[in-house]
Formats: C-alpha cells, structure tokens, sequence
C-alpha cells in the first residue's frame, strides 16, 4: 500500500514516544501490503474496524491508541487522517474526518 502522510505518524511519535515502535511496525505491516478488500486488510489486521465512507479504524499497541485510515483499495492507497489516544478517538466521529495535509 501506498501510505500518504507519514509526518502524522512521526509528529504523534514525538509527542508519545512510547507508541513509536508500535506505529512502525503498523507502518511496515502496511506498507507491504497489496489489499484489495476489506476482507484481505482484516486477515492482516483482525482488530480493525470499518466506520463507514472507507475510514478503517486500527487498533495501536493493545488499542492505546487508535489510528483513522482512509483506504482506496482499487489504488492501493491508504491515507492517515488521524491518531490519538483511546479516550481522545472517543471525542471525534470516525466516518467524517477528513485528511488534511501535514
């Protein structure tokens, strides 16, 4: 997969050095994935959940944190939107939000 927006990634890792390892391995995971559906995404990431409009939620080091991905399959490309803690994930509306340039 192609993955836009390693700079949330990298800032997030800053500010929670404790998730770093964590959002690398998710980041390699990904990155040599091939997907076509959610059905093979699921297979490598069984914890993930669908939100609706083609967000994907992943869980993060045990789901400490959560991370929002909007996910074309038919380019093999996914964009980070969002990542935060549980209890901030709670506070947005996953279907929704919007990728932003970093």
């Amino acid at each position: 997969m192609v993955i836009i927006s390693r700079s949330i990634l990298n800032k997030f890792g800053v500010e929670h050095p404790e998730s770093k390892d964590s959002l690398l391995t998710w980041f390699n995971s990904t990155k040599n994935e091939d997907w076509s559906n959610y059905h093979e995404l699921k297979s490598t990431f069984n914890s993930t959940d669908a939100v609706g409009n083609n967000r994907y939620v992943f869980n993060i080091k045990g789901n400490k944190y959560r991370l929002i991905a909007l996910v074309i399959f038919e380019t093999r490309t996914l964009f980070i939107l969002y990542i935060g803690t549980h209890e901030e994930y709670n506070k947005v509306n996953a279907s929704k939000i919007e990728f932003k340039k970093h």
